[in-house]
């Protein structure tokens, strides 16, 4: 059975693969046996977390990938293609969180800024990476969505801490999950599979918030397993549809949220 899940020979992208999500994601797939290739606008920091992984005796490698830049794009997939011969998972996992802001608030230029990101460099890292992986017959793509790309943002949970859900990040959480049924649809004939993980209440990020306590304990409260995920919740679902362990699973958006959206 362990075989379903093992990557080993497999090589996988992470985008945002030094960030939040993207460190425990990263760590996972290696782990696993994948080698991993850790992407970001800030490629140094990519390269030193790779190095920490490396010092495990884990396969990653850090690289400069900017979304913004088609250019950048199609340089950086190309340069995996030739350095490893294959990709065989793709992790979107960065997002733009520049200019989010309210409807009332929000301008053209933050509101396209964020889209050069979050929805044309997600489409075209995803374009460049099928361009691979059709030839290959194979190939699993994993975008990472949010509890807001299924349910609507609950407001009154941030109480007065003057927090909020912006609406870019609903729109574009929104946009993923459909991308990702359409990427389905479409690639199943060619053996390539697509999946949403849409995570809630990941709680390294929560634990650098200050004065949010009001917050913290609505979230808790209206999460049936009361509590915040920690690193190890977002490891085994990646994995799981990153392997053949998922071979029969595509477009679905599996829910990682203690609950949250089960109400």
């Amino acid at each position: 059975m362990n075989r379903l899940f093992s990557l080993t020979g497999k090589v996988a992208i992470v985008t945002g693969g030094a960030g939040f999500f993207g460190t425990p994601i990263s760590l996972a797939l290696a782990e696993a046996g994948a080698q991993v290739i850790i992407a970001s606008r800030d490629g140094e920091k990519c390269r030193k977390f790779a190095e920490t992984l490396q010092e495990k005796g884990l396969l990653a490698e850090g690289m400069a990938l900017d979304l913004e830049e088609e250019t950048s794009i199609r340089q950086f997939v190309q340069a995996v293609k030739e350095q490893f011969g294959r990709i065989d998972v793709l992790v979107n996992n960065a997002v733009s969180r520049d200019g989010f802001q309210n409807l009332e608030d929000i301008d053209k230029a933050s509101w396209e800024k964020a889209q050069r990101i979050n929805s044309t460099g997600l489409v075209l890292i995803t374009q460049a990476a099928v361009e691979v992986m059709k030839p290959q017959r194979s190939g699993s793509i994993i975008n990472i969505s949010s509890i807001q790309g299924a349910v609507g943002p609950n407001f009154p949970v941030y109480g007065n801490t003057g927090m909020t859900s912006p609406v870019n990040y609903t729109y574009d959480k929104w946009g993923m999950v459909g991308f990702t049924k359409w990427l389905a649809n479409y690639y199943g004939k060619d053996n390539i599979r697509a999946n949403c993980i849409s995570p809630g209440g990941y709680g390294p990020g929560v634990a650098q918030l200050s004065g949010k306590d009001e917050f913290i304990e609505n979230y808790k409260r209206l999460t049936p397993l009361g509590r915040f995920a920690d690193d190890d919740d977002i490891k085994g679902p990646v994995v799981f549809m990153a392997s053949d362990a998922s071979a029969f699973v595509t477009g679905q958006n599996l829910l990682v949220d203690g609950g949250w959206t089960s109400w």
